[in-house]
């Protein structure tokens, strides 16, 4: 399920919550599903339990996962992981145009070239 990647720069519990967010936010794991515990996680990747606590912290601080006490972390309902998906979709949109920006273009090319993408999606 999860495979970390030891060349990687980015701390591993950034890509722990990195590969869980690409899993929630794609519907692989369900509203509802219950989460591996961390001891199961951090056994079964060979890391500090720590580690996958400070990940399961940050899915939960981006409303992706809530605990239930006693009995582990679950996905979150739907309608927070669409607003999160919402969410991670306009930090993608906003580097885009300030890419677009950069390089010169206008608001009005930015607003034809997002509405060509989204016929061509259409299609």
């Amino acid at each position: 399920m999860i495979v970390l990647d030891y060349q990687d720069r980015r701390p591993l519990y950034e890509q722990i919550v990195e590969k869980f967010r690409h899993l929630i936010l794609n519907g692989a794991l369900k509203p509802g599903e219950k989460m591996p515990s961390v001891r199961q996680l951090a056994m079964d990747l060979s890391i500090n339990p720590n580690t996958i606590q400070r990940a399961y912290m940050q899915l939960e601080q981006e409303g992706l996962i809530y605990p239930v006490k006693g009995k582990g972390n679950f996905i979150a309902d739907s309608q927070e992981v669409r607003k999160a998906s919402v969410n991670a979709y306009k930090r993608e949109l906003k580097s885009l145009i300030q890419k677009g920006k950069a390089m010169g273009m206008e608001e009005e090319e930015l607003i034809y070239i997002i509405r060509e993408c989204y016929k061509e999606g259409m299609s």
